[in-house]
C-alpha cells in the first residue's frame, strides 16, 4: 500500500501549524481510528452476509450439519478474517515513521490471526462432533476423544507458530528443540497420552460406549456412561451424582459393563431361600394326599409316587421306617414346585437358563437358589418381577411344611 494518503494528511497537519512530532502522532491516531472503524464495519457487513447465506442454506439443505456450524459460531469467526487481514496490511501504511511500534502491532495481529484460525478449526471440529452424535452409527462412539486429539495437535502447531512470530525464529527450529525436551513434554502430557492410547483401545475393542451401564467399584461408579473424552469418562450414577474416571483406568483396572445383559434376552435372577434344616422331612401318605391338592404339581406327584411305590414293592422294601427305600421329601417336592412355577411365569424368559438348585448346607440352613432370567430388563420392572416371585414362594413354604431360617430372638438379643 502506498503512502500518498499518509503524506497528504501529514502535510495538511503541518501546514495547519502543528509541529512535525505532533503531526506524526495525530496522523497515526487518525489513520488507526479510520482503520478500526473500517474493519469494524466490514466485520459487521460480512457477518450479516454470511448469516443470511447460512440461514438460506440451512433451510434448503437436507442435512443439519450447517445448523451446527452456525450454532458453534463458525460463520462469525470467518467474518473476522477479512477485517483482520486488512488491518495487517494497513499497519505499515499507518505506522510510517514508527517502525518499532509497527513491528509490535504486526506481531500482535499475526498472533491474533493464528488464534482466530485455531478457533475456526475448533468450531468446525466441534460441529462435526455434534453432527456425528445425531447419527445412530456414531452416537455411542467416543468421537470427543478424537476431536480432542486433533485439537491438541492444532494447538501445538499454533503455539509453535506464535513463538516463531514473536521470536522471529523459524518454526522447524522449535521442532528440533522438541526432540531435546521430549522427556519434559511426555511428563507434562502424560495423562493426555495415556488417555489417547486408552481411548483408541476402548474404541477398537468396543469396551465402553456412551450409554453403557458400568460398575466400577474402585471409583464408586455405578450408572450410565454419558461422556467419553480424552482424559476422563463421566458416569451418571443411579443416584444422579456424576463420577469422573480416568480413561486409562478402563484398560488398567477391572470394571463391569452391563451391556451384554442389556443386549441379551433377559436379566438374571440369582437369589436363594435359606430353609431351616429342622423343617425338612420325608413325606407320608397323608402329606401326599394334601400336596396333590396343589394343581401345579399334582400330575408330577401322582406319577412319581406310582414309580416309587412300584420300585419299593418290587424290591421288597420294608416301609415301616420312612428311611427305607425310595421316598419323596418336602424340600424335593417344593423344589419341583418352584421349577414348574417359574416355567409357567409370564415374566421369565424360557429360552434362557432356568433352574432351581440346592446349595451346600450352611450353619444358617439349606440355600435353595433360583437361577432364571427376567424377560424385562428395566431395573424397576426387574425388581418387581423378582419380588413378585419371592413373595409367592415365601407364602407357599408353609404348604410344604417348610420354614425359612431366622436367627432366634435370644441369640439376636445376646449379640446386640
Amino acid at each position: 500500500m502506498n503512502d500518498d494518503f499518509h503524506k497528504i494528511l501529514f502535510n495538511y497537519l503541518t501546514e495547519a501549524g502543528l509541529s512535525t512530532t505532533a503531526a506524526s502522532y495525530l496522523n497515526l491516531a487518525i489513520l488507526l481510528i479510520v482503520a478500526l472503524v473500517l474493519a469494524w464495519f466490514l466485520d459487521l457487513l460480512i457477518w450479516k452476509v454470511l448469516r443470511s447465506v447460512s440461514l438460506r442454506l440451512a433451510r434448503k439443505s437436507k442435512t443439519n450439519f450447517d445448523n451446527f456450524l452456525v450454532a458453534n459460531r463458525v460463520p462469525r469467526y470467518l467474518a473476522h478474517i477479512v477485517p483482520l487481514s486488512i488491518l495487517i496490511e494497513f499497519v505499515p501504511f499507518a505506522f510510517i515513521g514508527f517502525n518499532y511500534a509497527a513491528e509490535i502491532v504486526l506481531k500482535f495481529l499475526h498472533v491474533l490471526f493464528v488464534v482466530l484460525a485455531l478457533y475456526v478449526v475448533k468450531s468446525v471440529f466441534t460441529s462435526i462432533n455434534d453432527y456425528l452424535k445425531t447419527k445412530p452409527r456414531f452416537r455411542d462412539k467416543p468421537m470427543g476423544s478424537y476431536i480432542q486429539v486433533f485439537m491438541i495437535f492444532a494447538w501445538i502447531v499454533g503455539i509453535f507458530t506464535i513463538f516463531a512470530i514473536i521470536t522471529e525464529i523459524q518454526v522447524w527450529k522449535f521442532f528440533t528443540a522438541l526432540g531435546a525436551g521430549s522427556a519434559v513434554i511426555l511428563l507434562i502430557f502424560k495423562d493426555s497420552i495415556l488417555g489417547l492410547v486408552a481411548s483408541i483401545q476402548v474404541s477398537i475393542n468396543d469396551m465402553v460406549r456412551i450409554g453403557d451401564w458400568i460398575s466400577f467399584d474402585k471409583f464408586g461408579a455405578d450408572g450410565d456412561v454419558i461422556e467419553i473424552s480424552l482424559a476422563t469418562v463421566k458416569v451418571q450414577n443411579f443416584d444422579k451424582t456424576i463420577t469422573t474416571i480416568p480413561t486409562y483406568a478402563l484398560i488398567s483396572d477391572s470394571f463391569k459393563n452391563w451391556r451384554g445383559m442389556q443386549d441379551s434376552g433377559g436379566r438374571r435372577i440369582k437369589r436363594a431361600l435359606i430353609l431351616s434344616q429342622k423343617s425338612i422331612r420325608f413325606l407320608s401318605e397323608t402329606d401326599l394326599e394334601e400336596f396333590e391338592k396343589i394343581q401345579l404339581i399334582a400330575p408330577y406327584l401322582k406319577t412319581r409316587n406310582e414309580q416309587i411305590n412300584s420300585y419299593n414293592t418290587s424290591n421288597n422294601i420294608n416301609k415301616d421306617l420312612a428311611i427305607n427305600g425310595r421316598n419323596l421329601t418336602n424340600i424335593g417336592v417344593f423344589r419341583k414346585y418352584v421349577n414348574d412355577y417359574l416355567e409357567t411365569h409370564s415374566a421369565i424368559n424360557k429360552g434362557m437358563t432356568l433352574m432351581v438348585r440346592q446349595l451346600p448346607p450352611t450353619p444358617q440352613g439349606i440355600p435353595l437358589e433360583i437361577y432364571a432370567f427376567s424377560s424385562d430388563k428395566r431395573w424397576e420392572n426387574y425388581e418387581y418381577v423378582m419380588a413378585d416371585i419371592f413373595d409367592h414362594l415365601l407364602a407357599a413354604l408353609p404348604y410344604f411344611h417348610l420354614q425359612v431360617y431366622e436367627i432366634p430372638v435370644s441369640i439376636s438379643a445376646a449379640e446386640n
